[in-house]
């Protein structure tokens, strides 16, 4: 029972670890080369949110026949249940801590960019992220760990 706490705890670490690591690092760093798979992040889904304070209208319609921000996003994500399947079966409550966080970061994320009061009430780090003027900080989007243990959580005072 202790061991599948600790997996459970260590899974939910890692999650965030690496929402902040993709995020910042991949989304963002990879993201700003026009050429890279990765650009949709930055060129269609900080564009667009940024122009509609902070809606992405692609989730209101989300359709897996259409290749876009979302869809890519959904992919990613797929990938990265696909990649730690293995290891399901020797930390099964640590794979399954990773999935939920997975399935709740696409929930938070999306809902977020659909309603901006409810992202300024929740997830005030990921709104800040696009609306407080400085997306070179506040990388987590679940929770905000790893951008306070980074020191990257700035607070934008000015947002009320």
């Amino acid at each position: 029972m202790l061991a599948l706490i600790l997996q459970f705890m260590l899974g939910l670490l890692y999650a965030n670890a690496g929402e902040w690591f993709m995020h910042k690092y991949i989304l963002h760093g990879l993201g700003k080369n026009r050429h890279s798979f990765w650009a949709y992040h930055w060129y269609e889904h900080h564009a667009v949110s940024a122009k509609n304070a902070m809606i992405d209208p692609g989730y209101q319609n989300m359709s897996l026949t259409t290749w876009n921000t979302q869809s890519k996003e959904l992919a990613v994500l797929a990938g990265i249940v696909l990649l730690h399947l293995p290891m399901a079966w020797f930390f099964p409550s640590f794979i399954g801590t990773v999935y939920l966080s997975l399935a709740l970061y696409y929930y938070k994320h999306r809902k977020a960019h659909l309603d901006p009061v409810w992202a300024r009430r929740h997830l005030r780090w990921h709104y800040e992220h696009h609306i407080g003027g400085d997306c070179s900080a506040n990388w987590c989007v679940t929770w905000p760990w790893f951008d306070y243990l980074l020191g990257t959580r700035v607070k934008n005072s000015t947002l009320g």
